[in-house]
């Protein structure tokens, strides 16, 4: 067991007790472990909350988005091989989440257990270490967050591994139809995004903890307008002619779902339940008012002097 000193105001230094007495030496608790209310280095023994759950899958959900995203840019519009890559990748990602729960505390399992997440402090404590006597700086940096922070590190990892594994020997097989310089062009992608995903988190991990919910929610309303815009979708006529076009609706219905129970974390489900029903409501509101800002149609009445 590790106390706290009073001479360490950051919280996550102590001293360690040994016979029942003080060692007079400032630390920092062990790894899986964080300071009480009454200063002292506890186990952290409970379950993820809702939020962390959907915090770590917003972030599981990065590298198979921006997968899928650069396997479509760069298949081709009559590329055979992009449903296999789709499916690879989601496959590589999967497979990663599971061994990341498995190696984790308590390792076997796939269940985690956690230290809640109080500040955002929490997860910058590098930053708070402290100096009592102006002079000397006391090293304090802990995983005051076990295990969100290392946990996607961890997981982007064994993403990167699946992907060189799987990936290569997948898109030399199918992939005939795009030249040799194009079918290995969605994998040089991932090897760009994944470093600035690890950088993503270990510099502003804490930061997305708290903002994911409303950049699910921006994100999935722009690229939705966007698609909708370029795809020249302006009734439910357009929008139905082609499947593609509906397993994208919907794909960001789930986002914008995601977000909405992110924000609200269900706390009272009697009133949180309702907000679902809005899921739908941007791409009605497109679809409706569409028609009044076609390009052609306003500059054909400023022409006419209307």
């Amino acid at each position: 067991m590790v106390a706290m000193s009073s001479t360490c105001p950051g919280l996550y230094c102590g001293k360690t007790l040994i016979n029942g007495s003080f060692d007079g030496e400032c630390g920092v608790c062990p790894r899986g472990e964080r300071t009480s209310m009454q200063k002292i280095c506890e186990k952290c023994t409970e379950s993820p909350e809702l939020y962390d759950w959907l915090y770590l899958g917003f972030m599981a959900m990065l590298p198979l988005v921006l997968h899928w995203f650069f396997i479509e840019w760069y298949s081709g519009k009559k590329s055979s091989s992009a449903l296999f890559q789709h499916i690879t990748a989601l496959f590589e990602c999967s497979a990663a989440a599971v061994l990341t729960l498995l190696v984790n505390d308590p390792v076997g399992l796939l269940s985690i257990r956690s230290c809640r997440v109080q500040m955002l402090s929490d997860w910058y404590t590098m930053l708070y270490n402290p100096s009592p006597d102006y002079v000397t700086t006391l090293h304090c940096t802990q995983e005051a967050v076990f295990p969100l922070y290392t946990m996607v590190l961890i997981y982007y990892a064994f993403c990167l591994v699946f992907m060189m594994l799987l990936r290569p020997l997948l898109v030399k097989k199918i992939a005939c139809g795009l030249g040799k310089s194009d079918r290995f062009k969605s994998i040089y992608a991932a090897l760009y995004f994944f470093p600035i995903l690890t950088v993503l988190q270990a510099v502003g991990g804490g930061l997305l903890y708290y903002a994911f919910p409303y950049i699910i929610l921006v994100l999935s309303l722009v690229t939705l307008a966007v698609y909708m815009s370029a795809s020249e979708i302006q009734s439910f006529k357009n929008l139905i002619a082609k499947k593609k076009r509906l397993v994208v609706l919907f794909s960001h219905w789930l986002l914008h779902a995601y977000g909405i129970i992110s924000i609200s974390r269900l706390d009272k489900l009697e009133q949180d339940l309702p907000l679902l029903a809005l899921v739908p409501g941007p791409a009605l509101f497109y679809l409706l008012t569409a028609r009044f800002t076609e390009p052609s149609r306003i500059l054909s009445e400023g022409g006419n002097g209307h």
